[in-house]
């Protein structure tokens, strides 16, 4: 069984790509029912944030099972897949599991550090258990993931100054204005991402915070938790613009709220008094044409990357030490990864060994019958000990190889050395133990992922 991943993110793809793949659009629940209807896959997780669409599948054909992803990317957003071709990247087996890692660490994010991804995908993961599509290979990776984002936030200060999407954004601002005070800000969407520009801004001293949704009780909501701003309803949008000198726009429309019209429309009684809008949306809430009106600042999620240069160069040696807790918790996967592939083979030279000890205690039994039941069951014990111990080294060393197609060698050579597989079939159906992660393609034969 092999790990895959195929994906987009901010630094293969331009915002446009990342807009057409985004498959938050119509829910992670989809996505996972359409790829459950494939066939070259047997477990499968869709993280999709705004900077990437990553699809995580356990698989036995890498080969046609990245075919079969590719063409999934296209068919499921209705996209030509020669344009999402260039794009799209792809890591196998441990490649996979560091990527994962380095992303809930925030070592993959836009702005390095940022909080928000590790809760992302703890999502992905959740929305997988719950459409049945994680087993034990993605179960383990994802978990194991967690534990190194979290050892990254807590041992390091990678996370430290509030680094996010909204902070760059702030930053950006005061790139532009200088001192935030005295500004007004508008923020259009009452969610998380823009909870939280507001919040900085806040910290900044600007002068009045006005937070507008679609519906009046989020923005209500989000403005008192943030203390000092006030809410208004969506159809003052164009008054609120009006009297606005930064907006932010962070919402979760399939299509853009501003456009170049509106846009226009809200500038004129204005003159000459500037318009800056960051759009933090994915898909994006305002047209790239209104950046072309005179005196509208327009930046989009891409724009961030100076800011983004500014942090990585502040932040090198935090990123070492983040990088050194990751590959920790990649070796700790990789040796799970690698035993997983041993484990069928050692549980049936086990078996094996044990049924030749058996076998000769039995030959035995009319020259043991004649001892005490302590010096039987002691020789019961020493026997079993020996098997043991026989078995420790090559358990150890197949365990301890480092890369699955050399574990497949030795795992075939073994099974043909002891004849394991004849032994298996040979022995009564009582006697036999159920192999580890194995796995039917028939979703009836138990409940959960790991038993299709």
């Amino acid at each position: 069984m092999h790990l895959l991943l195929v994906g987009i993110n901010h630094r293969t793809a331009p915002v446009e790509a990342r807009e057409r793949l985004d498959f938050q659009t119509r829910g992670l629940s989809s996505a996972l029912s359409a790829l459950g209807a494939r066939q070259t896959m047997t477990e499968a997780v869709v993280l999709s944030t705004c900077n990437r669409a990553e699809v995580y599948v356990a698989c036995e054909d890498v080969a046609s099972t990245r075919a079969d992803l590719l063409s999934f990317f296209s068919e499921y957003h209705g996209v030509d897949g020669a344009s999402v071709r260039p794009h799209v990247y792809e890591h196998v087996d441990l490649d996979a599991a560091r990527h994962l890692f380095r992303v809930a660490a925030g070592l993959d994010s836009l702005v390095v550090g940022e909080p928000q991804v590790l809760g992302q995908v703890k999502d992905a993961h959740t929305a997988a258990t719950r459409a049945d599509m994680a087993g034990p290979m993605l179960n383990r990776l994802f978990h194991l993931s967690f534990g190194a984002g979290k050892r990254v936030r807590t041992e390091t200060g990678l996370g430290a100054g509030a680094v996010s999407i909204s902070f760059a954004a702030v930053a950006l601002a005061r790139k532009i204005f200088g001192d935030l005070k005295g500004r007004n800000v508008l923020v259009i969407g009452a969610g998380e991402m823009g909870k939280l520009t507001a919040l900085h801004m806040k910290s900044q001293g600007v002068n009045r915070i006005t937070i507008i949704s679609r519906t009046m009780a989020h923005a209500a909501r989000t403005a008192e938790a943030i203390g000092g701003a006030s809410a208004a309803p969506w159809e003052e949008i164009d008054a609120a613009l009006g009297g606005s000198d930064i907006v932010i726009t962070a919402t979760g429309a399939a299509a853009p709220i501003l456009t170049k019209a509106r846009v226009e429309a809200v500038m004129r009684p204005r003159r000459d008094r500037a318009l800056f809008v960051i759009d933090i949306a994915m898909p994006r809430d305002v047209e790239p044409a209104a950046g072309e009106i005179e005196q509208v600042f327009l930046y989009n999620i891409d724009d961030l990357q100076a800011t983004i240069q500014e942090n990585l160069a502040r932040r090198a040696s935090e990123v070492e030490h983040a990088e050194a807790i990751v590959t920790e918790e990649v070796a700790r996967f990789g040796a799970w990864f690698r035993a997983r592939g041993a484990i069928p083979t050692l549980v049936a030279l086990r078996q094996r060994f044990e049924a030749i000890r058996r076998a000769e205690l039995e030959r035995l039994d009319f020259k043991l019958s004649a001892l005490p039941p302590e010096a039987r069951a002691r020789v019961d014990e020493v026997t079993r000990l020996l098997v043991e111990k026989l078995l420790l080294t090559p358990t150890e060393q197949l365990k301890a190889l480092g890369d699955p197609e050399t574990v497949g060698a030795y795992s075939d050579a073994l099974n043909r050395l002891f004849g394991l597989t004849e032994a298996q079939a040979d022995e009564p159906a009582a006697d036999r133990k159920v192999q580890p992660f194995a796995r039917s393609k028939s979703p009836s034969t138990g409940s959960g992922r790991g038993s299709r």
